[in-house]
């Protein structure tokens, strides 16, 4: 997975529809996601589109599976995911991933609908980090 520094750089020199491309591209990169991983307990609340998202950790480190059935839904969560993937749980617990993720101004990229469900999709990670993190 790309680190979100590569992706902004790329997502800056492009416009419109090209970060469009570039958005669901991201979701084609993420590592697949098994169906029955995809549960009631997976799914993010508050998306337009359906969204799954399952933690896993290994000696602290998260790492993330998730799924969308909508391809522009699928790149926002990449971009969520590439935020946080593979970082120390007590990093990710304190990490300002809004902050990380506003050079993209997906409010302003995207429609509302598209954007609703990405406060949901920080907090889950967040709250999965601060419990690893927390022992």
């Amino acid at each position: 997975m790309r680190t979100l520094d590569d992706i902004r750089e790329e997502y800056e020199f492009l416009e419109g529809d090209e970060r469009y491309r570039l958005l669901i591209e991201l979701g084609r990169e993420l590592d697949p996601m098994p169906d029955a991983l995809k549960t009631d307990a997976t799914l993010v609340r508050g998306c337009s589109a359906a969204v799954w998202v399952y933690p896993t950790s290994d000696a602290g480190r998260l790492h993330f599976l998730a799924d969308s059935n909508a391809a522009i839904t699928k790149g926002i969560v990449a971009l969520v995911i590439a935020a946080v993937q593979d970082k120390p749980a007590d990093e990710v617990a304190a990490m300002d991933v809004t902050a990380a993720l506003a050079p993209f101004d997906l409010k302003n990229q995207l429609s509302s609908n598209r954007t609703q469900g990405v406060p949901n999709m920080i907090a889950l990670v967040k709250d999965h980090a601060a419990r690893i993190a927390a022992g």
